[in-house]
């Protein structure tokens, strides 16, 4: 186990599962500038590092991520930036959702408190997102005057269909937990006593997966809302005839003849 403290993120790695956890707990781990960019540095050192299998994102204290910490200016506060910030197509939380998305490790989303916002918005860019019973989240943007960011109005509609994300955009409504799995917001909803430790369960089952066969399964998750059908099943082809030259593959076949659990190695 290796643990990593630092003013707004902590990182802890065990067995290979790295769970990263927003540490404003006073703010309700609100995104301001230094935990942004705690976040997507973590990330990519993740994606790069073998010995991690999964990650998981939660907060620290009661809340998961508030969204932008507006108290003190946010990361994003677009008025009187320099040229090369206000001409910036994508913006940290453009970003963000990118480098979710492009890291070739499963990313949990351990909704263990309050969501709302950009907050939310991280969350959906998440593979797997696990929710604890008594959390309550919101899309929030139009309670301020705003348009979601992050990704929100790309992930959504892809989760819950584009009338229900209308409805839940443009409301801005609280959304419960049983209301969440319901509608396929949330993958799964777990007890609010004892929450983190079946996250942790949970995470720790992933990762003992097949990691070469979780890559490329995750790039065609990712690919498959651009592509049409005919590129769908190249890829996976191609995909799959590559999971054949591994260790791996063979060793999940012995396990299956064994009848035992298969000890993948990412080889």
């Amino acid at each position: 186990m290796s643990t990593t403290h630092t003013e707004h993120l902590l990182v802890q790695t065990v067995q290979g599962v790295r769970t990263l956890t927003l540490n404003r707990p006073d703010r309700l781990n609100a995104l301001n500038t230094p935990l942004a960019e705690a976040i997507q540095a973590a990330i990519v050192e993740a994606g790069a590092d073998d010995d991690v299998r999964v990650i998981v994102l939660t907060g620290a204290g009661r809340g998961f991520c508030a969204g932008l910490d507006l108290s003190d200016g946010g990361p994003s506060p677009f008025e009187a930036q320099e040229r090369q910030a206000r001409l910036d197509p994508l913006g940290w939380v453009g970003r963000q959702a990118l480098t979710l998305t492009r890291c070739d490790k499963p990313i949990i989303a351990a909704i263990n408190g309050a969501a709302a916002g950009a907050g939310l918005s991280l969350a959906l860019a998440a593979d797997i997102r696990l929710m604890a019973s008594g959390a309550r989240i919101t899309t929030g943007y139009l309670r301020r005057g705003l348009v979601p960011d992050g990704g929100m109005a790309y992930f959504l509609p892809r989760l819950v269909g584009a009338s229900r994300a209308a409805e839940l955009i443009l409301s801005a409504r609280d959304i419960d937990a049983d209301e969440a799995e319901r509608i396929g917001l949330v993958s799964r909803v777990l007890p609010a006593e004892g929450f983190q430790e079946a996250v942790a369960s949970y995470a720790a089952d992933l990762a003992s997966g097949p990691p070469i066969a979780q890559t490329l399964a995750k790039r065609l998750l990712v690919q498959s809302p651009d592509l049409d059908l005919l590129t769908m099943l190249q890829l996976e082809l191609a995909s799959i005839k590559y999971c054949f030259t591994t260790e791996d593959v063979r060793e999940g076949m012995l396990a299956f003849l064994q009848k035992r659990r298969p000890a993948f190695k990412g080889l």
